[in-house]
């Protein structure tokens, strides 16, 4: 199989060597490795940075784990492998009234990966993360056991696995609980922010709807820092008239043919599509019916999108700074994106709640996040070392889902419980970013 393939989604960092299992059934035994080689899960490889890689180790691909096990139509329970979608799943429940309660920013995540990385979505104010809505998971360990975890059977494993950058096994299963809705649309109103000073005075009341986001124009002059617009969403309450189109969750309308010349993601070019989307989305509109999926994936109709940022590849940088500090946090790190050479291409902002996820290393706590897409440069990495102070100096973090590139340092202050959860590892389970983060550790393997 193709190295290439075998990326992470931004393209960077670069791996050269791993070796790629397909994991075709549940109970197949895990290959046999001896340290130093490493064990990985591998899903649909949508991390940004190297949480997915495993250089020098082995990659247990989950994809042909793609099967439904059991569905309860009563009680909105489903059980199914790992390798699904949550494509698949939106496709298959919609017109049976069901849909995930928590989506990421696309559908075609697996549901071992949306597990393991504890994904969150628009509505993270309202509903939390997606693992306060997993009820078990079926984990297989380099002894050869097979465990079913829940919160109170294993309980340990379970919160350690939530959120565990696949490390503590491979997940071969998972049932979650689901949400009901009338169909597969969603009511959907716009409202303009002229600055930064709009987007947190309209936090009370947007924490009031079921999905919220800001889209911010990172590229705005000081006089506008932190223009751009805010989107609410309710789920619809009129039955839909029709089912979700075959194949309309992660179908791509478009797709992008190759990876374009890096040249052209400068910040000359990144401003001026800033200011276009600005220019046709910055108006004020009322509610109005949109399909969940052009609002919940917006990017998934583009297929290959990331190949906009040519062959050097996309760096995310997602964190969150707690709500004391996190107005004074957010004008910093706009005012130091705007001083630099370069500048993001898609800047969201998000409020984060109160609600805990059952997950030992998860992301999310309460407080404002903010995700930056800088094409990948030398003054790019220069930049995300100076957020980076801006970020610990506020007491926040970083999202180890989307980084490539965040010091030891900065992720064991922000992930105080990674001694902790490093009891819960499988003693051949090992990642690229792992070894990254624990480099000089007693607990690194």
């Amino acid at each position: 199989m193709s190295i290439d393939r075998w990326r992470s989604f931004g393209g960077y960092p670069r791996v050269v060597d791993q070796r790629v299992v397909p994991v075709w059934w549940r109970d197949d035994p895990l290959p046999k490795v001896a340290a130093p080689v490493t064990l990985l899960p591998r899903g649909r490889g949508l991390s940004y940075g190297d949480v997915c890689l495993n250089e020098g180790g082995t990659l247990l691909w989950t994809g042909p784990l793609d099967r439904f096990i059991a569905f309860d139509p009563e009680a909105g329970v489903v059980r199914c492998e790992a390798g699904v979608t949550i494509a698949q799943l939106a496709t298959a429940l919609l017109p049976r009234g069901w849909f995930l309660p928590v989506s990421p920013g696309t559908a075609l995540v697996s549901l071992g990966g949306a597990v393991a990385n504890d994904v969150h979505g628009k509505n993270q104010h309202r509903r939390g993360c997606f693992g306060r809505y997993v009820r078990a998971l079926e984990l297989a360990r380099s002894d050869g056991s097979r465990s079913e975890c829940t919160p109170t059977r294993n309980a340990e494993l379970f919160r350690a696995t939530i959120g565990g950058m696949g490390l503590t096994g491979l997940i071969t299963a998972v049932e979650l609980q689901l949400l009901a809705v009338c169909g597969p649309t969603l009511e959907l109103e716009s409202q303009r922010l002229t600055g930064l000073a709009d987007l947190f005075a309209h936090g009370a009341e947007t924490q009031r709807h079921e999905y919220a986001v800001a889209w911010i124009d990172a590229s705005a002059p000081l006089r506008h820092l932190g223009r751009g617009v805010l989107y609410r969403a309710e789920h619809s309450r009129e039955p839909a008239a029709l089912a979700p189109r075959a194949g309309e969750f992660g179908r791509a309308r478009a797709r992008v043919p190759c990876l374009l010349p890096s040249g052209l993601a400068r910040r000359s070019t990144l401003s001026l599509l800033n200011r276009a989307y600005g220019w046709r989305a910055g108006r004020s509109r009322p509610p109005r019916l949109v399909s969940m999926r052009s609002f919940l994936f917006p990017l998934d109709s583009i297929g290959d999108w990331n190949r906009v940022y040519g062959r050097r590849g996309v760096l995310q940088y997602q964190c969150v700074v707690p709500l004391a500090d996190a107005q004074l946090a957010s004008r910093e790190l706009l005012l130091r994106i705007g001083r630099s050479g370069t500048t993001s291409f898609l800047t969201v902002a998000k409020l984060f709640g109160t609600l805990d996820s059952p997950g030992l290393m998860s992301f999310p706590r309460a407080g404002m996040t903010w995700s930056f897409d800088f094409p990948l440069c030398a003054e790019a990495l220069r930049l995300c070392d100076e957020l980076d102070r801006t970020v610990a100096a506020a007491g926040g973090r970083l999202y180890p889902a989307k980084d490539a590139r965040m010091s030891g340092a900065m992720f064991r202050a922000g992930f105080p419980e990674w001694t902790q959860f490093a009891a819960y590892i499988d003693p051949l389970f090992s990642s690229s970013f792992w070894r990254r983060v624990t480099r000089g550790e007693e607990s690194t393997r």
